[in-house]
């Protein structure tokens, strides 16, 4: 069977693409942190993403197809996706249990 989709990038993902090097080269040295970063700065500062945030909504409809026709071909809906988080048994406690430890909360004497 096929596998899910992936999702798109956003228009800041698509727009980070094509300026890393335009950045690595400015800033000679520079950390890929510290490309995320200044990327960061000069997204905010743009005015015009029009053209990123195109390409991302034609993706994003691209994307939208394909997951309808995977799933209309068998595919599950949770097919793929990794659940962040999920919920584990709790794991029991290495400290043995001892008489002292009074599960109510009241005091004994």
């Amino acid at each position: 069977m096929a596998e899910k989709p992936k999702r798109p990038l956003s228009a800041y993902m698509l727009w980070l693409g094509s300026a890393r090097e335009q950045i690595k080269k400015e800033n000679p040295g520079i950390k890929v942190t510290e490309i995320a970063k200044k990327g960061g700065e000069l997204w905010r500062a743009m005015k015009d993403k029009s053209e990123w945030e195109n390409k991302a909504a034609k993706m994003k409809d691209e994307y939208t197809k394909a997951v309808q026709e995977f799933e209309r071909n068998g595919g599950s809906k949770d097919s793929g996706r990794k659940t962040k988080g999920a919920k584990k048994a709790p794991k029991k406690s290495k400290k043995p249990a001892s008489d002292d430890d009074d599960e109510s909360g009241e005091e004994s004497d």
